[in-house]
Parts: C-alpha cells; structure tokens; sequence
C-alpha cells in the first residue's frame, strides 16, 4: 500500500499532465489529429514490442531475485547482462524500423507519404528502449522514490516541449514532438540511474549470452504476447479507419485513453511494487497466493470508487478531458468501466504465470486471449459502432477471468478468498446500480443518486482498507506531523 501510495501521487501527476496533453491536442489538432497520430503510436508500439523482447518485465523479475538473495557480485553481473541487452534490442528496433518504413506507411495510411516520419521515430524505439532499461534497473532493487521522481520529471518534460511544437506545426509536429519527448524522457531517467551506485564487475560476451538466454526466453514469449495486443489494437484501427473513417479512430483512442490510461495508471502504480514482491516468494505457492489475494482487496477497494465516478459524471469527465466533440464515446466508457472490474481481478492472477516464469502457459493463454478479443472488438464496432467496442471491452474481460482462474486454481490451486470475493460483489453491484441509473433516470436524478452511490463505494473502501492497515492511527500521525 505504501508503494501504491508513492506511485499513487506519481500516476495522479501523470493524470494531470496527461489531461493537459489530451486537451491540448484535442483543441489544436482535433479528431483527425488525434486520429493520425494513434495511427503512428499504434505503428512503432508494435515494432518496439516486436523488438524489445519483454525485457521491461523479465529483466525486472531477475534483479529483484538476485536483489533479495543479497549476492552483490550475482546482482552486479546481472544488472551489466540486463544493460547490454537493453542497447542489442534498442538497435536493432531502430534499424528495422527505418527498414520497414516504405511499408510501415503504405500499411498504416495506404501510401508512402509516411516513410520519412517513420524513419525519424526510428531514434524513438533506441531511445524508448533504454529509458525502459533505466526503469527496469529502479525498479527491480526497489529504488522507487528514484524511478517515482524520473517518472514525474518525465512527463512533465514531455509536455512542456512538445505543447510549443504542436502550437506552432499542428498535425506536422507529431513527429519532431514525439522524438524530443523520448529524448527528454532517457535524459531523466539516465540521470536518476546514475545516482544508483553498484560494484562494476567484467563480463564476457559467452557470459552474456549464457546469463541472458532465460531472461529472452522469458521476454521473448512476453515480447510476441505484447506484439499480440498491440497487434490487435492495430487491426482494430485500421478497421475502425476504413469503415468508420479517421475521426472515429480519434474517438477510439479518446475512449481507450479515458478507461485503459487514466484509469488504467492505478494499475501502474500498484504494478510497480507488486511484481518485484511476488516474483520474490513465487517459490513458495501458499506465500504467493496470500500475496495475490491481498494485491486483489487494495486493487478493487481503490479502484472500485474511481469507476464509479466515471460511470456517474462521464459526460463532464469527457469535456474537462478533451471536448463536447468527443461525447459520442461516453456509451463506450460506460461498458468498458464494468468491464474493468473484471478486468482488476484477472490482472493480479495473471501476474502468477510471469512469475512462475511459465512462458508457453502464458503465451497460449494470452494467445486465445486476443484471438477472441480482435473477434468481439471487431463485431461489436461492425454492428454497434463504438458502443459495441465497449460491450466488447467487457465481454473479453468477462472471458478473460473465468478463462484465467480456471487455469491458475488447476494448475497452482489457486483461489480467491471469501474477502475478495465479498469486495468484488458489493462494489461491481454499485456499478450496475450507476449504470442503471444512467440509463433509466434524467440526469438530474441519474447525478443525485450517483452521488449517494459513489459516497457508498468511497466510505466502503475506507472502512475494508482502514481494517487491514489502519488507516485512522495513520492518518492522524500524518496530520500531527
């Protein structure tokens, strides 16, 4: 809960620049805009994740086991293998980016006009690769006030230079705004990775590749389950773009950026801490499970209020975000919100397969995952148009859970607890009782009783969470100070 609290304050700072962004663009570049440039994240997120070779996860979980056996001389020789895979995958993303640009453009717009922007983004994936690595060194020793501090520093960097570009050149500062904010981002976090002292220790290139072969298998099945999701989120635009035009594919990503970004940053924050701690006891299974469970309560408990909030005042929340132009996505963030429930709980479960280091389970679970999300996703934008990608939303999330603990209670006999179970129930009930009222009710009434509901949640999860960590005694010590 303390780490969740650190990266809490970080990711609500993150919040905020990220509404300043998302406004920002929405005023000065539009839907289209804002569709072109999904379009082009959409494109290099899927190199990078073809190239990257999931060390971003899997690098994390082998320092935060050489961290916790205490061997300084173990820990050293693999934070030099981590570092030097990190610049191999960085190079060879930026290369076959500027390969593939011709391609990469006539695929993504249907012409070429794009092949020198994506030549430019190639500096992006190096760059983007080793601010990862930077991220992946704090993370895995627990240095998390450093990368706490990196993050915000970041972000904030990030948005002051690239408001200027995109005031002055419009659509043509996506790139150049793009490349200057990968810049920023690496200098910051490279700073704040020199501040870590470790003990340099010679390694030999056979050593390399020997200590390095489970962290890029492990990655590697990472890295194709993460070309999976983007590649599916690709497929997903390019459908919506050609039966539904660029502007709906702006709307997507206003929508997607509201559920999966601004909420989705509590996950990050939870994340952080989360998976370091579990890849440490994963060796012993009854430790993991109460692990897991606990990760479950703080999860639901504080995000539970959060989508209720949206459910109630979505209509203000799209507006404040980005504009009244962008109110035809509220049907979707409606359903993906009780979507995100669902999605929560299998969250923490699947971080066990990660874990456990069970790649091939991992990867065919996340296989069927997204064969069967691209088909929902792609027939409810076909018959219901964007509302449909929110039913979708929470279909595959729906699946995705029971798909999961099935294979995690038969395989790691896993099961969640009474507590979770209780948790989860009462506050997905208040959902549906917001979503209801929303629907049925003018919004005079649908406003007053979302209200009450959302006091409901909120008193809720103070009294669960002030049960478990005492959050009175705390909060008065606080005060006190």
């Amino acid at each position: 809960m303390k780490a969740t609290s650190i990266f809490g304050g970080v990711q609500v700072f993150n919040i905020i620049i990220s509404i300043g962004r998302s406004k920002i663009l929405a005023i000065l570049l539009g839907p289209a805009g804002i569709g072109i440039l999904g379009l082009i994240m959409s494109t290099t997120k899927l190199i990078s994740s073809l190239t990257n070779f999931g060390l971003g996860i899997s690098a994390v979980k082998e320092i935060a086991v050489a961290f916790e056996l205490g061997d300084e001389k173990q820990l050293s020789k693999t934070i030099v293998i981590v570092k030097r895979w990190i610049w191999y995958t960085g190079i060879f993303g930026a290369i076959l980016t500027i390969i593939l640009s011709p391609f990469l453009s006539e695929l993504t717009f249907g012409n070429k006009d794009y092949t020198i922007a994506f030549v430019w983004l190639s500096i992006t994936l190096l760059l983007n690769q080793l601010t990862s690595g930077s991220f992946v060194f704090l993370q895995g020793l627990r240095k998390l006030k450093y990368l706490a501090k990196a993050n915000v520093i970041g972000a904030a960097s990030g948005l002051l230079v690239s408001v200027p570009i995109y005031y002055y050149m419009g659509v043509d500062g996506i790139v150049p705004a793009m490349i200057f904010t990968a810049i920023l981002g690496f200098l910051v976090a490279f700073y704040f990775t020199k501040k870590v002292k470790t003990t340099p220790v010679p390694v030999s290139f056979k050593e390399t590749k020997t200590k390095g072969k489970s962290m890029l298998i492990m990655g590697f099945m990472l890295s194709i389950s993460g070309i999976m999701v983007l590649g599916v989120s690709y497929v997903i635009r390019i459908f919506i773009n050609n039966n539904g035009g660029v502007e709906d594919v702006g709307l997507y990503n206003a929508g997607i950026a509201i559920i999966s970004t601004y909420v989705g940053l509590l996950f990050t924050a939870m994340e952080t801490d989360y998976f370091p701690r579990l890849s440490a006891v994963v060796h012993d299974n009854e430790k993991a499970v109460d692990l897991i469970n606990q990760q479950a309560e703080i999860a639901i408990l504080i995000l539970a209020p959060v989508l209720i909030v949206f459910l109630v005042f979505v209509d203000w929340i799209i507006t404040i975000l980005y504009s009244s132009e962008f109110i035809p996505i509220k049907e979707m963030i409606y359903w993906a919100a009780i979507g995100m429930f669902f999605k929560v709980a299998a969250w923490v479960v699947a971080f066990f397969f990660i874990a456990k280091g069970a790649s091939k389970l991992f990867f065919w679970n996340e296989l069927v995952t997204n064969i069967y999300t691209l088909i929902l996703n792609l027939v409810g934008y076909y018959y219901w148009g964007l509302a449909g990608l929110g039913i979708s939303y929470l279909l595959s999330y729906f699946v995705y859970l029971i798909q999961i603990y099935t294979i995690t209670k038969n395989k790691y006999n896993f099961n969640f607890t009474p507590s979770v179970v209780k948790i989860f129930l009462l506050q997905f009930l208040l959902a549906i009782v917001c979503l209801l009222t929303t629907k049925l009710f003018s919004p005079v009434w649908s406003y007053s009783i979302g209200s009450v509901v959302i006091l409901i949640s909120m008193y809720y999860s103070f009294i669960e969470l002030d049960a478990r960590l005492n959050l009175k005694d705390l909060m008065a010590k606080y005060l006190k100070k």
